[in-house]
């Protein structure tokens, strides 16, 4: 197998032959034998063997080498490699995978939009979707739903609707934070008796996050407590206001229950959807996401697909994140075989050998070695983009041009601090970079909070607030920062100095001074105070202490309290004698030496 770092050309090294090609562009899949490349170039296979002996790369006539190491050989002759249609990459390498992303306008056409519904858990999501899919669904003639799926289709006035079924915000960006874009439009609900509630304004948070468009649904109308008008006070409070209030947000009154509203819902979203001009291009392989998966009996493991760009076939094959297969068969969300799907039709697929994750890219593929290679170029992929960028990196990328956003997720231990903190990170902003503050909140900081970072590469900022257990070990795995203040103002000057350009000051360790211990008294029973001398430079009350015996560092820690004779003092300097106390060590010994040392911020 090959890589992608071994395909440089030796240096002064030329080919043995002119290539024999009119056109200066060779179209490469992403899995191509060395025999089927020499085709390409109008060589013979020797002396394409020959080229790769120069990069380092012993092939023989019939292996297959990944699209790198390919290109690399064609430039070697002069001509410029272009990867074909099957080896595109957006959808390959884990980043977002939009329902817009394709190459070609003159084939595109118009597809149906995708829906989330997002809202307090209390507040009627299931009962809404239960009731728009007994009203609506597609083909209910045909025999009705049969099995549930993750995701269904409606229809209205002629148009279908795809609608994602899940348990929340934490799924919807879940899937995001695995790199699938998958949702056109977010369904906000809103009980009209209760109003906003914290998981409706994370859900506000996650959908603004993903920057797609929020129809708000306020449900339980028939509810005779119901207040329509403070729901929309509400939602003006958190910067949705609604289109009878002079906004630009959809709101729908329904009812889940009864079953009223449903159909002005539908056309609602369906307008919106025109607006967005939403289309795709049906007649390339196929590209989608998985929704859930799950192991059947009689079928093993099947994944729910929503196919985004293309036409899934069956027998096509496919990588789905980082497993390969076959698509044995295809199911509908009625339930019924179908032989294909198209853009935005959710299927079921079997075929694979194991279970996929929700939020895997599926890429059709047009071989079992082009497959191969697709899987181990994810993985490679996956492990060199494990992390989120911090406040460090993002400052390198505002300097360099990359970046002009800083996203960021503020938790706090008490309501109180959430509005002068979000006042004042408000005022951030300038030309150049933008300072988004995605998400504020009291509590630990939750699972949510973390698949909402890497989603959205922000950073978590937390004041006082500490990480459940669960979104420390996912922010550790995928490198998530967690920077903890106590002082606002230390957030702000850190933050103005990368969105100014300036960066964060370095911290460098100072050493003021090293001391040894001469004698070791007994404090009460448990205490001890090491009898000290200043061998050079001095110790501050504020420092740190290493206390080393021998070649063995025992202990690095602060001072707590200095002594000359019985006065506690601030600092001890060269040549003096006097007494130290560290936190959390006193087994101090004879002959023990203390490093002295602070931190200091340098400016860059």
């Amino acid at each position: 197998m090959t890589t992608s770092d071994s395909g440089a050309a030796t240096a002064g090294k030329t080919p043995s032959k002119d290539v024999r090609l009119k056109s200066r562009e060779v179209r490469i899949p992403n899995a191509v034998s060395v025999g089927q490349l020499a085709d390409l170039l109008g060589l013979t296979p020797v002396d394409v063997i020959k080229q790769f002996m120069r990069n380092g790369i012993m092939a023989a006539v019939n292996q297959f080498v990944d699209y790198e190491a390919a290109a690399s050989v064609v430039r070697d002759f002069g001509l410029e490699p272009v990867q074909s249609e099957s080896a595109q990459q957006e959808g390959v390498r884990g980043g977002r995978v939009g329902l817009n992303a394709e190459e070609d306008p003159a084939k595109l056409q118009h597809r149906p939009p995708v829906v989330t519904i997002l809202g307090h858990v209390d507040h009627g999501k299931t009962t809404l979707l239960d009731s728009i899919r007994k009203a609506n669904v597609v083909d209910k003639e045909a025999g009705g739903i049969t099995q549930h799926m993750g995701a269904y289709q409606t229809e209205c006035n002629g148009k279908k609707v795809t609608f994602i079924d899940t348990p929340g915000h934490e799924a919807f960006t879940a899937m995001r934070a695995r790199g699938a874009q998958v949702t056109d439009i977010a369904v906000l609900v809103v009980a009209a008796d209760d109003g906003i509630m914290p998981q409706t304004i994370e859900a506000i948070n996650h959908a603004k996050a993903a920057k797609v468009p929020i129809v708000v649904a306020i449900n339980k109308v028939d509810r005779p407590d119901a207040d329509l008008d403070r729901v929309k006070r509400q939602l003006a409070e958190h910067n949705l206001l609604v289109e009878d209030w002079g906004g630009d947000v959809v709101s729908v009154a329904v009812s889940a229950k009864v079953g009223t509203g449903i159909d002005d819902l539908l056309e609602n979203l369906l307008l919106v959807a025109e607006v967005e001009d939403l289309k795709a291009n049906p007649d390339r392989a196929a590209r989608g996401v998985v929704v859930e998966a799950k192991m059947t009996r009689g079928k093993g493991p099947v994944a729910t697909v929503l196919v985004q760009a293309g036409t899934l076939h069956q027998s096509d094959h496919a990588v789905v994140g980082r497993l390969r297969g076959r698509v044995k068969a295809l199911f509908n969300d009625a339930g019924h075989r179908v032989k294909e799907a198209g853009p935005a039709m959710p299927v079921e697929i079997s075929g694979l050998s194991e279970l996929p994750e929700a939020g895997d890219i599926l890429e059709v593929v047009g071989s079992e070695q082009e497959a191969r290679l697709l899987v181990e170029a994810r993985i490679r992929e996956h492990d060199q983009a494990r992390h989120v960028a911090g406040l460090e990196e993002m400052y390198s990328q505002i300097r360099s041009g990359v970046a002009e956003e800083l996203n960021l997720i503020v938790k706090t231990d008490v309501q109180g601090t959430i509005d002068a903190v979000t006042a004042s990170i408000a005022q951030l902003s300038n030309q150049r970079v933008k300072v988004n503050l995605l998400h504020a909140s009291s509590g630990s900081i939750t699972d949510s909070d973390v698949l909402l970072a890497i989603a959205s590469k922000a950073i978590i900022v937390s004041f006082g607030a500490r990480p459940e257990p669960g979104a420390r070990r996912i922010a550790d795995q995928e490198g998530v920062e967690i920077r903890h203040y106590d002082i606002i103002y230390r957030l702000i000057d850190d933050l103005t100095q990368v969105v100014a350009g300036m960066g964060l000051a370095e911290v460098e360790e100072v050493i003021d001074g090293h001391v040894e211990v001469r004698e070791v008294f007994q404090i009460g029973r448990r205490n001890k105070i090491a009898g000290i001398m200043v061998q050079d430079g001095k110790v501050m009350r504020n420092a740190s202490a290493r206390v080393h015996r021998g070649k063995e560092l025992l202990f690095d820690g602060a001072v707590r309290s200095l002594r000359h004779f019985k006065n506690d003092v601030r600092e001890l300097t060269n040549g003096m004698e006097g007494g130290i106390v560290l936190d959390g060590f006193d087994a101090f010994e004879v002959g023990d030496l203390l490093e002295i040392h602070h931190q200091e911020k340098v400016a860059r």
